[in-house]
C-alpha cells in the first residue's frame, strides 16, 4: 500500500507470489523496492551501478552472487549488500526450483511500476 507517507507490505508474501522476473514494487525519491524471480540456471547479468548500492534479500530457493569476480552461494534468508561500482551477477544455480528475492536500490533504478515478465524482456527495455 503506497501513500505519501511511505509503502507497507509482506515482502515476503509479495516476493514469493511474484511470478516476473522483475516488479517494481515501489519507487521513492531515495530509494525503490523490487521483486525478482530467477528461473532455474537464469541469471539477472552481469552489471555494475557507478552510482547506487543495491540489498539483496533471498526468499526462496538458491543460487549464486558474484562481486567483482568473487564467487558465493546464497539460499532463502540470505543478503547481499552492493556497494556502488561493484560489478555483480546473481545466478540461480538450482536445478528445479525458481530463485526469489527483493533488492532496494538507493537511488532508484527502474522507471516506476516497471514489470518485466521474463528476463528477455528486461534486455530488450534496457536496451531501448
Amino acid at each position: 500500500m503506497a501513500n505519501s507517507t511511505g509503502y507497507v507490505v509482506n515482502i515476503e508474501k509479495a516476493t514469493r507470489d511474484n511470478a516476473y522476473f522483475r516488479r517494481v514494487l515501489h519507487t521513492a525519491e531515495n530509494s525503490q523496492l523490487v521483486v525478482m524471480s530467477l528461473q532455474p540456471g537464469e541469471e539477472i547479468g552481469l552489471e555494475v551501478h557507478p552510482e547506487l548500492d543495491q540489498f539483496i534479500r533471498v526468499e526462496e530457493g538458491s543460487g549464486q552472487v558474484v562481486l567483482d569476480g568473487e564467487e558465493h552461494n546464497i539460499a532463502t534468508d540470505w543478503a547481499v549488500v552492493i556497494p556502488a561500482g561493484t560489478r555483480h551477477n546473481v545466478v540461480n544455480t538450482s536445478g528445479s526450483e525458481m530463485l526469489r528475492l527483493y533488492t532496494i536500490y538507493s537511488p532508484p533504478q527502474h522507471p516506476a511500476g516497471t514489470v518485466h515478465a521474463t528476463r528477455a524482456e528486461a534486455l530488450a527495455a534496457e536496451h531501448h
